[in-house]
């Protein structure tokens, strides 16, 4: 896909702070004229992730067609579709897809969003559509129902925790049950009536909670993970320090940071490759070229796992009689990332990979990463923004 303008990223953004989900495609002179689009790996994967479709488990030829109810959204109305999705006989059945009337739509090298909801699939011309001024529109639109609709299916858990958590409040000062640093969080769990346990689920109907006396910093990482070995030339971090690494006084390390758009100074590059699926690393050193592989999965899984729908709740401590209260106050309300703009903002550079790989003077070797990182700028793109909630009074 080329590279996305200003006003297409400022776009997406507006969406991703609305809760929309999308994936992104670019139709091609060619393929607009011969009705047909590549499926590619983010499409295949945003498609999958929303049970609308699995290419995987899709047998080749016209027979298994498989079609979806679609729209387009234009300025005032839907435009009725349908998306063909399939894998022809030929080419290895490389996963195709595309929507009825499309050419009526766009034009070659526009950017698409795809969007699904209730099982249908819509689609959104980023390039020549007006987003900000259709969600801003006080005129009612296709878009602005759409998003409207989205956002209450995607609220209404929330709004429930946060109503529980508006009469936790209204109690006053509440006595901890007992004295210990976890004391905030086992005591908020009791008013709520929340299973004590070591499970690794989500607190409430999927929502995590944190309590907390302290306010807490964002972090800028994403996450760590290691490249998926079974899938690599190079069989550990070790290796790659000693093709890539540098002295650095008692230090041999490797600390760099690496991207999609440009190679870095030790001529290391990612990309991406939507027809198996994985984020490569490529050195421009000769005989070496791919040498380190992640599956998308794994890393869709990482995001998700470490960035999860949070309730951050933020409490006074207070010492009434000799014993510790809490005053519930304030919820900061963090939204899981949007897994779907992942693989767009690796391609678009916008998500960058640290190596923190050294072998110390005793000759053992230390692995911090890798790192995948999102600048703060660009968090607005993945992550859709907290919204803070005062537990007492208005807000």
């Amino acid at each position: 896909m080329r590279q996305l303008s200003t006003v297409e990223i400022n776009r997406i953004k507006l969406l991703t702070e609305n809760s929309v989900e999308i994936s992104l495609i670019e139709p091609t002179k060619t393929g607009l004229g011969k009705s047909i689009m590549d499926a590619t790996g983010a499409v295949r994967n945003y498609l999958k992730e929303k049970q609308v479709h699995d290419f995987n488990n899709q047998k080749q030829g016209q027979a298994n067609k498989v079609l979806i109810n679609s729209h387009f959204i234009e300025f005032g109305n839907f435009s009725l579709s349908v998306a063909s999705l399939y894998r022809p006989v030929s080419k290895k059945g490389d996963p195709r897809i595309w929507f009825k009337g499309l050419p009526s739509y766009a034009r070659a090298n526009d950017v698409l969003g795809i969007i699904e909801f209730e099982r249908g699939l819509y689609v959104l011309n980023i390039t020549t559509i007006d987003v900000e001024r259709l969600l801003k529109s006080k005129i009612a639109n296709p878009l602005q129902d759409l998003v409207t609709q989205i956002k209450t299916v995607s609220n209404f858990v929330a709004d429930e925790l946060l109503g529980l958590l508006r009469a936790v409040a209204k109690m006053g000062p509440v006595p901890a049950m007992l004295k210990a640093d976890t004391a905030i969080g086992r005591t908020l769990e009791k008013l709520l009536n929340i299973d004590i346990n070591s499970s690794k689920k989500p607190d409430y109907k999927g929502i995590e909670i944190k309590s907390f006396r302290d306010k807490r910093g964002n972090r800028k990482n994403l996450f760590a993970q290691v490249p998926d070995w079974q899938l690599s030339k190079f069989k550990s971090s070790a290796e790659i320090l000693r093709n890539f690494g540098y002295a650095r006084g008692v230090d041999f390390k490797l600390y760099c940071t690496v991207s999609t758009l440009v190679r870095n100074s030790q001529g290391l590059q990612l990309k991406m490759d939507n027809k198996i699926n994985q984020l490569l690393e490529n050195s421009n050193k000769a005989g070496i070229g791919d040498f380190v592989a992640w599956a998308l999965e794994t890393l869709h899984e990482r995001l998700l796992e470490k960035h999860n729908e949070t309730f951050w709740i933020a409490a006074d401590s207070l010492q009434i009689g000799g014993k510790e209260h809490f005053q519930y106050k304030k919820v900061e309300h963090t939204k899981k990332p949007i897994v779907s703009q992942f693989d767009i903002l690796l391609d678009q550079g916008i998500i960058t990979l640290d190596h923190l790989i050294k072998r110390t003077a005793v000759g053992k070797v230390v692995e911090k990463g890798p790192l995948f990182k999102i600048k703060p700028t660009s968090l607005g793109l993945l992550f859709p923004p907290s919204i803070i909630h005062n537990l007492v009074g208005n807000g």
